[in-house]
């Protein structure tokens, strides 16, 4: 159909570039990966379109330019090998992400979206990317340290046990701030001293909430 063509797709990826995407890689997968599996049919045809669009139980599926930029600060100094993601919703920023590195462990709190996203993963054979169900403020310290973490939903406050699982000279991409209120795009470097941190942008995220659904 129209909307699932690679013309559709590749129009996402004009846009992307419009917007200052640059990471060449990183494009060739956003117009390979289908948007539009990751959304209910009866939105399927505005996939492509760059918006967030609603996926159930109060989650939305982010647009397309935000999982770009999020996923070109993670690898904006080469490649890396493993990332954590908090927050798996639709499972289409892990998809993008499984495209790019060796693995990708992503955790999600609400246990419909996690098992559509897992059916998802196995049609399109993503076979290196780990889910687990689970409270996103506890990571998955089994599988860490990460070179990267990508938090999709909004904490006023990041959660301590995600920034002991980010590796020495890892990278984490977070939205911080209050739901309703101003969200900065933040970005947490760990070397040998500490935490670094740099705002980028103000942003709009789902909130960061504990405990299982």
């Amino acid at each position: 159909m129209g909307f699932t063509s690679q013309r559709t797709r590749t129009r996402m990826v004009k846009r992307l570039k419009e917007c200052g995407i640059r990471n060449e890689q990183l494009l060739e997968v956003m117009a390979a990966v289908p948007r539009h599996l990751f959304v209910d049919e009866a939105i399927s045809t505005r996939a492509y379109d760059d918006v967030a669009l609603p996926i159930g139980e109060g989650q939305t599926i982010s647009q397309p330019f935000a999982v770009a930029r999020m996923t070109e600060i993670l690898l904006e100094d080469g490649p890396i090998e493993r990332v954590l993601e908090v927050g798996t919703g639709s499972g289409y920023q892990a998809a993008v992400l499984s495209q790019l590195v060796e693995a990708v462990f992503t955790v999600e709190r609400i246990r419909t979206l996690l098992d559509r996203a897992r059916r998802r993963f196995r049609a399109l054979q993503y076979r290196n990317i780990h889910t687990r169900y689970s409270d996103g403020g506890w990571g998955w310290s089994g599988h860490g340290p990460y070179d990267g973490i990508m938090v999709t939903a909004a904490p006023e406050s990041i959660p301590e046990p995600l920034l002991e699982q980010l590796a020495i000279g890892g990278r984490m991409i977070v939205p911080v701030g209050e739901q309703g209120g101003t969200q900065s795009l933040t970005i947490i470097t760990r070397t040998h001293q500490g935490f670094s941190r740099r705002q980028e942008h103000d942003v709009n995220f789902v909130p960061f909430l504990s405990g299982k659904s």
